[in-house]
């Protein structure tokens, strides 16, 4: 684990310690992209910071849940994803799996009833069914299993480590307690094989997938 991310959360709790106003909401939504979609359910705790009251940082946490079809999962490690050469793949049927994090959102406020704002999962953990996806190396496949990779942390890139969820959006209040939320959805998700199935250029467990998706969602503030 690395010490930043800690430090990031406990600067942002601190940070909230001296907002001038708290807010505080739960979120309902899902997502969908390519071949895949997601379900998400989050409690956010924000602060708004400055005389304006426009500035905003926050944390909370966040369940997502990601299921899809026929995906090819691949090298996660950053010394294998970023030469195209040592990437190997996981190609799985039914993708399905979970993580529980601590999030992380800075927004701006333009006006009383509309947010925008990035957010972005820290640290937490993932869990879900056992697959039997194949693994495939330069034309070569075999079975193998596979499940979610346990420990999720924002390490930036492709050094992160387990699935994580981060969202760009707007968010419009209908009214004082709902309101509604469109989002640019970047999730990680991350499988660890049963053995370092991959040998070259060096022993691996970890695949990746980076999935793209457009979130709908419901707010409702306490």
């Amino acid at each position: 684990m690395k010490i930043g991310t800690l430090t990031l959360l406990i600067l942002v709790l601190g940070f909230g310690a001296l907002g001038q106003q708290k807010t505080t909401y739960a979120e309902l939504g899902g997502g969908i992209g390519a071949g895949s979609g997601s379900f998400g359910v989050a409690l956010h705790k924000n602060w708004t910071l400055g005389k304006s009251k426009r500035f905003v940082i926050g944390s909370g946490l966040r369940l997502t849940s990601f299921f899809g079809s026929d995906l090819a999962f691949t090298s996660a490690p950053n010394a294998l994803a970023i030469v195209p050469a040592s990437v190997d793949s996981l190609l799985t049927p039914k993708p399905a799996l979970s993580s529980l994090n601590a999030l992380i959102n800075i927004g701006f406020r333009p006006s009383k009833k509309l947010e925008l704002g990035f957010n972005i999962d820290a640290i937490g953990v993932s869990f879900g069914p056992e697959g039997t996806p194949t693994f495939v190396n330069n034309g070569k496949s075999k079975p193998t299993t596979a499940k979610p990779t346990a420990l999720n942390v924002l390490l930036v890139g492709n050094n992160d480590l387990g699935s994580l969820n981060s969202h760009f959006y707007g968010k419009y209040e209908l009214s004082p307690k709902v309101g509604l939320k469109l989002a640019y959805q970047f999730l990680f998700n991350e499988l660890t094989t049963g053995t370092k199935i991959q040998t070259v250029p060096e022993a691996n467990d970890r695949f990746r997938l980076k999935s793209s998706m457009i979130f709908i969602g419901v707010t409702y503030g306490f």
